[in-house]
């Protein structure tokens, strides 16, 4: 089964491979030749493949202590086994079973065709500089020739006192000495072979012991009981977790996993769930603890009393430092964005919604300048909007306020996150943010990344994160508590969202944009708005989904021009009743479709009037544009097209919050509500009323005298 969390394998080339010696010997002690060959198959195919392998094994000591006993026994009369038997010198085992060892690998390899090299270390090896230096360029000698260097400890000669049991120095055994290679020469991936499948939470031979397929070291480091040391070597899984936490902490991913599989190398390098993974982010993939509807609903509220009571400049440092932050961990988020993207397409999404998906090169950059912009913009909290003196010493003040807590549902796009979360920053909001799962990997690491730049005088919790879809109907019910819902999604996501809440509802349903290029039009222009408004990113909900052509452009040929060029791009045609007869392409389904992909409706109109009432008709009330000369007609267009943007000349895919200058944007609302068109920090704010005076009664009107004078909201 692929497991998303290990997409980043497909980035590996230098891998270190540790055998253990329960691997490579069987349980009477001899050597266990079928593993052995299959280990070296897998590292045949891995170095044809392009892979650059380097193999570190143990076993040296147990061959020759196995050896050593079959010679004493042999050479030993009858009296001498009556004797009670001394224990063999560990460094004479290690020295004829290194022998022995690299013997038998050589023997597979050569039958593999493929070359090997023996390298023995110490301890006291690594705290020479020269030597470590000489040792890359070693390494990197052999690899380019394709082949595969062989480490062991050189235990004949260890300046150990006994080899099973000195834990001091640099290493203390082969798989500490296979993390320290992996850092020394700089792999992407290590794999140690163990006797068992991986890391259980008890010994494998419990049977209520379950197998830990991701290490997180907050949560297993207290849980994990260890089963008795290995039959054979030095520390059993003990050790390897000991070494698997330091590499990975030090940045090189490890997986354990069993090498008496004959297939399980390759079956890790595939992203495949095999073993136990270690990773030094695995902490940010587990789930954060569930919280009831209500207990979110309410933390938001009481955060965003708190972020309201901060000064401008406070609000205004949030954002700077959730921009810095998602700088910074830009790597991450796009190691966890990939994962998403790995997941999706193996899932057979459709291309339109792994295209949104997508956080592409240079998006994490922008959308921290996008918060910089907001950051920088004039505070739009308890700004005077109007004020008037009611009577004498009683001034009434009309100021700008916080909606209170929003509750935005959107699908796909994991930079709406951030958008959404900055524009709830800058407006004093609380805010619940429920993704699509596909992004659920992407939501989570952004989500993290941006409550942690929040102070703790605010607290996280002004930004909640939704990760259960069971959720959502609770959700809906809680219109003494959030104040405004945002979905952002299909129509029938909007659809069901208004259906089920007594909430406010704000957004757009479908994006379906219409370009209608009038008789007049400068025809290099069309081209350059049509090709830009269908083809600069076609799965927006401000792409170009319908192209009206005045029919008088037929007869001129422009038609057929703009059609080539659309062709040209890959864009697939289809067209309404008169254009799908005379441009012989497949008729259209509906006009009331959006494609989100490089496709797009065709169809001939009269004039600008039929071109308007096919809008209204058939379109989704979002982004309109016409290209044409003829200012009047243009006037008509402007002032005739009933949607929340409409355009002269430009493309739709201006519509867009931050190229409006909001800085971000919540979403594109097609509602006749409060907010339309790019919702920005205004459309995320309310009014209060500011009443200031100085004892006044009412006392039926006898005390005082009203004069309802506009006065200066600055004086």
């Amino acid at each position: 089964m692929f497991d998303s969390s290990r997409a980043f394998v497909k980035d590996v080339k230098r891998l270190v491979i540790k055998v253990g010696t329960a691997v490579v010997t069987r349980n009477d002690g001899r050597l266990a030749l079928g593993r052995l060959g299959a280990l070296c198959e897998q590292i045949k195919e891995l170095n044809s493949q392009g892979y650059e392998v380097i193999l570190v094994t143990s076993g040296a000591v147990g061959l020759g202590r196995q050896r050593l006993r079959y010679r004493r026994l042999v050479n030993s009369s009858f009296a001498d086994l009556q004797k009670p038997q001394v224990e063999l010198d560990g460094k004479a085992c290690a020295a004829v079973g290194q022998n022995r060892l690299m013997a038998l690998y050589d023997t597979f390899f050569n039958e593999l065709d493929i070359s090997s090299a023996q390298l023995l270390v110490t301890d006291s090896d690594f705290r020479d500089k020269d030597f470590r230096k000489q040792l890359n360029e070693t390494v990197r000698s052999l690899l380019s020739l394709k082949v595969i260097p062989i480490f062991n400890e050189n235990d004949a000669v260890s300046t150990r006192k006994a080899p099973y049991e000195d834990s001091s120095g640099i290493f203390w055994d082969n798989d500490s000495l296979a993390a320290l290679l992996a850092l020394e020469l700089k792999a992407d991936l290590l794999v140690l072979l163990s006797d068992v499948e991986g890391l259980y939470s008890g010994p494998p031979s419990d049977p209520n012991s379950k197998l830990i397929h991701t290490y997180v070291k907050e949560k297993h480091q207290g849980e994990i009981t260890f089963g008795d040391k290995s039959r054979v070597g030095r520390g059993g899984m003990t050790a390897k977790v000991k070494a698997a936490v330091n590499a990975a902490y030090a940045g090189i991913p490890v997986v354990i996993t069993s090498g008496y599989a004959a297939e399980n190398i390759i079956e890790v390098l595939q992203g495949q769930r095999i073993g136990t993974l270690f990773h030094q982010d695995a902490r940010l993939w587990e789930p954060t603890k569930e919280v009831g509807a209500r207990e979110m609903a309410v933390a938001a509220r009481e955060s965003s009393r708190r972020l309201q009571a901060l000064s401008s400049q406070e609000r205004k440092k949030i954002l700077l430092d959730i921009a810095d932050a998602l700088e910074e961990n830009e790597k991450l988020i796009t190691i966890e964005n990939e994962a998403d993207v790995a997941a999706a397409q193996q899932a057979g999404y459709e291309k339109s919604l792994i295209s949104r998906l997508a956080l592409k090169p240079g998006k994490i950059s922008n959308l921290a300048k996008s918060i910089r912009v907001l950051a920088n913009m004039e505070d739009p909290i308890g700004c005077v909007l109007k004020k008037t003196q009611l009577a004498d010493g009683l001034i009434l003040e009309k100021t700008s306020s916080p909606l209170g807590v929003l509750l935005i549902v959107f699908e796909s796009r994991p930079d709406a996150l951030v958008q959404i979360a900055s524009l709830a920053i800058r407006s004093g909001n609380g805010l619940l943010l429920k993704g699509g799962k596909e992004a659920k990997r992407s939501n989570a690491i952004l989500h993290k990344v941006i409550t942690e730049a929040i102070p703790d005088t605010v607290g996280g919790k002004v930004i909640g994160l939704v990760t259960s879809r069971e959720e959502i109907p609770d959700l809906l019910k809680l219109d003494d508590v959030i104040d405004l819902v945002i979905p952002r999604g299909s129509n029938k996501l909007v659809s069901q969202i208004k259906s089920s809440t007594k909430i406010p509802v704000l957004g757009h349903a479908d994006g379906i944009c219409h370009v209608y290029v009038d008789k007049s039009a400068d025809m290099d222009m069309a081209k350059r708005i049509v090709l830009d408004a269908k083809i600069d990113y076609s799965a927006a909900c401000n792409a170009m989904e319908t192209l009206l052509i005045h029919k008088d452009l037929v007869q001129m040929g422009a038609l057929n021009e703009l059609i080539f060029y659309l062709c040209v791009e890959g864009v697939i045609l289809y067209g309404g009743p008169r254009a799908s007869s005379l441009l012989n392409i497949p008729q259209a389904c509906s006009f009331h479709h959006e494609y989100n992909s490089m496709a797009c409706t065709v169809e001939i109109v009269d004039d600008v009037g039929a071109a308007i009432n096919h809008i209204h008709r058939h379109g989704s009330a979002h982004t309109d544009c016409i290209i044409t000369e003829d200012r009047e007609i243009a006037e008509i267009f402007l002032h005739q097209v009933d949607s929340a943007a409409v355009f002269h000349n430009a493309s739709t895919r201006f519509c867009d919050g931050a190229r409006f200058g909001l800085g971000a944007e919540v979403g594109i609302s097609t509602s006749r509500i409060h907010a339309r068109g790019p919702v920005g920090v205004e459309g995320l704010l309310t009014t209060r009323w500011i009443l200031k005076g100085s004892g006044q009664v009412v006392d039926g009107d006898k005390g005082v005298i009203y004069i309802h004078k506009d006065i200066p909201v600055d004086s």
